[in-house]
């Protein structure tokens, strides 16, 4: 009696950090037709802006002022960094919000986060699952842009140097470690994003709920370092470090307000996070 008592309780070879494995996970989100919307938009944004260009002519022509979407067709390594800085402030919030905020969602609004859990997957270890996928594919979204970008532009442009706005020019090699730290700023600096997405995710069964919230929210953090009158406080928003990747393109790169920036957006994420977890380890399935 006693052993058909412990073989109900757990079933024989049941393992449960082999639940639900990454690989099954990552499977299943790149076949939605979000993921590959989504990059599609990504993959097309560099020739949106190479036509442009194509048609407006050279960006500096008008303007007395050299600023870095003036120096876009000096070479490949400006065409991405141009691309990195006009899709950073809003276009690349997007992906994170929505790989993070539909991933848990989704499947309660399918009715079928009821039946992974009777699998049974621990809600820790889908949590944790459908969370590394979300931000790998967040990461892969962000990596995208620049890699077409940069292809996009040597063959429009040319392979050279990066020139900087302000004056001189970093080598190709130093140029594309320079975008390497670019990329992974923003993408730390969207955990912010990342964890409010996901938190929302595992409160609602509406997707477009946990994505439009994590979107609004980024709009209005954005909307709230607009306001000088905050003075000290807006040193608080994530919003207010999210350009300070510029920084790293200088001849000599200053780091402190990236490094303020990651720890802004690294500690608010981790307190989403783990009200996410602690919140879904208490909530009742019903979908």
């Amino acid at each position: 009696m006693s052993t058909l008592t412990e073989g109900a309780a757990v079933a024989s070879g049941y393992r449960a950090g082999r639940t639900l494995p990454l690989r099954v996970e990552l499977v299943r989100q790149l076949k939605r037709r979000r993921t590959l919307l989504m990059g599609g938009i990504l993959a097309a944004l560099p020739f949106v802006l190479l036509i442009a260009f194509a048609i407006g002519g050279q960006p500096g022509e008008r303007n007395g002022q050299v600023t870095l979407l003036d120096t876009a067709t000096a070479s490949g390594a400006n065409f991405a960094a141009v691309n990195l800085f006009v899709s950073a402030g809003f276009l690349l919030v997007i992906p994170v919000a929505l790989f993070c905020g539909d991933t848990v969602a989704s499947e309660a609004n399918w009715s079928s986060l009821r039946y992974l859990l009777a699998a049974p997957v621990p809600r820790a270890r889908l949590l944790w699952s459908k969370l590394v996928v979300a931000l790998g594919l967040s990461l892969a979204a962000m990596i995208l842009l620049p890699l077409i970008a940069l292809a996009v532009g040597t063959a429009a442009y040319g392979w050279g140097p990066l020139q900087i706005p302000t004056g001189g020019a970093l080598d190709t090699g130093t140029a594309t470690q320079r975008l390497a730290v670019v990329v992974t700023y923003i993408f730390l600096s969207q955990l912010v994003t990342a964890g409010l997405a996901f938190w929302l995710s595992t409160k609602t069964d509406a997707p477009l709920g946990a994505v439009g919230g994590a979107v609004g929210l980024t709009i209005v953090g954005n909307v709230l370092d607009a306001v000088t009158a905050l003075g000290h406080w807006r040193d608080f928003l994530p919003a207010h470090w999210q350009f300070a990747w510029a920084d790293a393109v200088q001849p000599h790169p200053e780091w402190s307000g990236m490094i303020q920036g990651t720890a802004i957006s690294i500690t608010y994420a981790l307190v989403l996070f783990a009200l996410a977890f602690r919140g879904f380890a208490r909530k009742d399935v019903v979908s």
